[in-house]
């Protein structure tokens, strides 16, 4: 990665500190366990599975060695953040919510329907980062809906997450880029202040990062995804924990990597489990 892209995406990070809360509600097991057989068929406990209900494999988009790499790099202070963002503080969600909506600030405000914000309990204790909108996000004005959206909620299930009630969702970008074509470094820059100041307010425990192009903007890499899988990152400076799995998107086209989506659910689950053990 350039000097000039990794201090673009440099610049937009930091969080203020974390305060904590009660523990997620206790997983609903007879939900989770309908869900798991959408994220990983054939899974332990799970009767009936076969990947071959699944939609036909396309060619994928997600592939690199499984091997691990060093936690992210640190990133600025909040106070670095936001005198170099360009965007004023926001101390609500409504009024972010506002601004991101009407953004002009990269050229993608005139292509798009709608600027999509997030969704999902704003006391949640975990955040789930996507890429951007799509076709289907972009009209309905939520994150993750259609056949992906699906998915995602099926995958979240399996582990006792639900975006109306234990977990929040949003993306890198607030705006849909044309065609579906990854975001420009110049886009992620403009729209990472927003979602800086999501995590800012709503403080999450644990983040999980789906795709290539979320988990590369948020930690300022260019390791491919299956090098920053199966690892606890840290991001901001609270040192988030920050797990990275396939998108959903990806996860239709390539249906045999649908169990090592639900290994690296576990795996999130487990470090969640782990914060609340301590406290």
């Amino acid at each position: 990665m350039d000097t000039l892209r990794r201090n673009q995406y440099l610049q937009a990070m930091g969080v203020d500190v974390w305060v904590s809360r009660r523990p997620a509600a206790d997983v609903d097991r007879a939900g989770a366990a309908a869900a798991v057989e959408a994220v990983a068929p054939g899974a332990p406990g799970v009767s009936g599975g076969s990947a071959a209900r699944a939609p036909a494999a396309r060619s994928a988009v997600e592939t690199a060695p499984a091997v691990t790499v060093a936690a992210a790099s640190a990133v600025p202070s909040p106070t670095e953040a936001r005198a170099t963002a360009d965007v004023p503080t926001i101390t609500t969600w409504e009024s972010l919510r506002s601004e991101v909506l009407a953004c002009t600030k990269c050229p993608l405000h005139g292509s798009r329907t709608q600027g999509v914000f997030g969704v999902g309990n704003r006391e949640s204790q975990w955040l789930v980062v996507g890429e951007a909108p799509g076709a289907e996000e972009d009209r309905r004005g939520e994150p993750f809906v259609g056949r992906a959206g699906h998915l995602l909620d099926a995958m979240l299930k399996a582990i006792g997450l639900s975006r109306g009630r234990n977990v929040y969702i949003a993306n890198v970008l607030k705006s849909r880029p044309p065609g579906n074509r990854d975001p420009k470094p110049e886009e992620v820059a403009a729209c990472l202040p927003y979602l800086m100041r999501q995590i800012e307010l709503l403080r999450p425990r644990v983040m999980l990062a789906v795709g290539r192009i979320a988990a590369q903007n948020l930690l300022a890499t260019d390791a491919p995804l299956g090098r920053l899988r199966g690892k606890v990152h840290h991001f901001g400076e609270l040192n988030t924990p920050l797990i990275v799995t396939y998108h959903p998107a990806y996860l239709l086209r390539t249906p045999s990597d649908k169990r090592k989506a639900w290994e690296d659910l576990k795996f999130a689950r487990s470090v969640f489990q782990g914060l609340n053990a301590t406290l």
